[in-house]
């Protein structure tokens, strides 16, 4: 299948940032402005073609592990940072982000470009390494990193320049080689940095760099599917399967169903990012194990229409976008966030509504116990009759995961 790789990375990163803002307040696009800057200064050192998209690749997923390192490290409550006894280990932040991504589809050799890209050029960084030995591109990316982190936290003006050029002087040498702030300075102006701050960044991104369509396996695009699910269902241990679990469900019934190779796949990447949109919600909305009120329901039922708008930003991806944003849609028009009634829901949407309330069914999770299979198929059975559900698909899910439960019984025994 042919994919816009960069453009579902271009998505993670929004996702990345929305979580961060959340968690520590960095400023909007971060990601994009790093991977901008990034690819501006690689450029100028004679970077090109795939080396270019794959240093984009990793700017944007460079703080992919953020969440991840407070929950499973310092076990703590990611919706509130500020209670964290201890800093940021940033060798281990880098560790995890380094591993997470050694699957992901890149055309050229990146060993060690998250790993390192908070060393420091003088060897004080977590690792000890000197700018001799960190690669070019963990080099770069640290310096923009630093720059957005350090410079670009309000509206960028004159004195935005003149803090990042003061700034540049201070860490030459020490943090950051003096080879990258260099060409730095030789490609960035005052005027073409401040365009940093403008509503054109994605667009100044993907001009310089094509989003070009790579052919990928299923097991390449598992592995995307996988990174994308991981990043939506870390932001809250509450839902930590789920967005694997519906693109595990959502392939097996398409197979069941008797729906070709390509349509299963599509459908895998698609339950994966069914749920992308709850990165824009609250985790104070998201974790609330009781019912919510009639507000948070109103804000809850948004991301939905967050996984639609988040998903159109990708190339050729019209068909996936809507297998995954109208998970919530019902036939009788009663659903959201669009209201689409049964003429307007093809037979793959329809899928997706389905599969997503059988996972949430039978998942457990802290608040409660996983149902078993036949009493979510009663569920599902019962919101067809109401209307709600095709009811051909609610038979086809009772036999799917129905022959399922009966050879995993058998297989136990």
């Amino acid at each position: 299948m042919k994919l816009d790789v960069l453009g579902l990375l271009g998505v993670c990163s929004y996702a990345l940032d929305c979580v961060e803002a959340e968690l520590v307040h960095v400023t909007d696009k971060h990601a994009k402005r790093v991977a901008y800057m990034s690819v501006c200064v690689a450029e100028q050192m004679g970077i090109q073609g795939e080396s270019l998209q794959d240093l984009t690749a990793c700017a944007l997923l460079h703080d992919n592990a953020l969440t991840q390192y407070i929950q499973e490290e310092l076990h703590s409550d990611t919706t509130d940072i500020s209670k964290l006894e201890e800093p940021l280990q940033l060798g281990l932040h880098c560790s995890l982000g380094e591993r997470n991504i050694q699957d992901l589809p890149f055309q050229t050799d990146v060993r060690n470009v998250i790993l390192y890209h908070h060393e420091n050029a003088d060897g004080s960084g977590p690792f000890g390494k000197k700018w001799t030995e960190i690669p070019l591109f963990a080099r770069i990316i640290h310096l923009c990193n630093l720059l957005d982190l350090t410079c670009c936290t309000g509206t960028l003006t004159s004195d935005t320049w003149k803090k990042v050029k003061d700034f540049l002087q201070a860490v030459n040498g020490s943090v950051v080689d003096e080879v990258c702030i260099e060409a730095f300075l030789q490609v960035f102006s005052e005027e073409n940095f401040l365009l940093l701050g403008g509503d054109d960044l994605e667009n100044c991104l993907w001009s310089k760099v094509p989003r070009i369509k790579q052919n990928l396996s299923f097991e390449q695009i598992k592995s995307l599917a996988k990174f994308f699910a991981w990043i939506v269902d870390y932001k809250s241990p509450f839902t930590n399967t789920h967005s694997i679990g519906v693109a595990e469900d959502a392939e097996k019934l398409s197979r069941f169903m008797g729906f070709d190779e390509e349509t299963s796949q599509k459908m895998y990447l698609a339950g994966a990012l069914h749920d992308i949109g709850k990165v824009a919600i609250g985790n104070e909305i998201i974790e609330k194990p009781g019912r919510p009120t009639e507000d948070e329901f109103a804000v809850m039922k948004h991301h939905a229409a967050y996984t639609y708008y988040i998903l159109n930003e990708i190339d050729d991806f019209d068909e996936m976008r809507d297998w995954a944003a109208f998970h919530h849609e019902r036939l009788d028009g009663t659903g959201y966030p669009f209201g689409k009634k049964a003429e307007e829901l093809n037979t793959q949407e329809r899928i997706m509504a389905c599969v997503d309330i059988y996972q949430a069914l039978t998942e457990s999770r802290p608040y409660k116990k996983g149902m078993s299979y036949k009493k979510a198929c009663e569920i599902l059975e019962d919101m067809a009759g109401k209307g709600w559900l095709d009811t051909e698909i609610t038979v086809q899910v009772d036999a799917c995961f129905g022959s399922m439960e009966n050879r995993n019984s058998k297989e136990e025994n």
